[in-house]
């Protein structure tokens, strides 16, 4: 079973209903860029090289960013469905036709919807059924044992969590 690793941090926030209070946060090992998980993909058993996978990847993104700003909706069997929406200022405008997007948008987001199928469903509530969860405190409480030589210091660069 994979393993996510999280911290417990304190909401720090004092405008925030859950100020004081603890939350798990995840504690990412590393950030995986094109090429790394191209690297990664041709590990797997596949046909194809680094090279390779890495173009369909880098090929893959600059069509999925074309398609959505043609208001495509993109959907990866398997993963899920890639789509926009539109943040609006909060004024908005006060008549239909005095709507002006250079005026009352404020951003244009990219979203995505994880494939709930249920052969494929990888939805919010069944992807932690699919996870153990460890908590990074407890890992380095063992290396400290253990005379790894860890400073206690070394996990304190992840800030606090804000919104739960």
């Amino acid at each position: 079973m994979a393993k996510i690793l999280y911290e417990v941090k304190q909401n720090k926030n004092q405008f925030n209903t859950g100020y004081g209070k603890w939350y798990a946060k995840v504690k990412a090992l590393e950030t995986l860029n094109t090429r790394k998980l191209a690297n990664h993909i041709s590990e797997h058993g596949s046909i194809y090289t680094p090279d390779v996978v890495y173009g369909v990847l880098e090929k893959f993104r600059s069509c999925l960013v074309e398609m959505l700003l043609e208001s495509k909706k993109v959907k990866i069997e398997g993963l899920g469905t890639f789509y926009t929406t539109l943040e609006n200022q909060k004024s908005g405008a006060n008549k239909k036709e005095d709507y002006n997007p250079n005026k009352h948008m404020k951003a244009l987001h990219i979203r995505f919807l994880p494939e709930q199928t249920t052969e494929e469903n990888i939805s919010s509530r069944e992807f932690i059924k699919q996870a153990e969860f460890v908590n990074v405190d407890s890992l380095l409480k063992a290396e400290d044992e253990n005379g790894s030589g860890s400073d206690s210091n070394d996990h304190n660069d992840v800030p606090p969590v804000i919104n739960p």
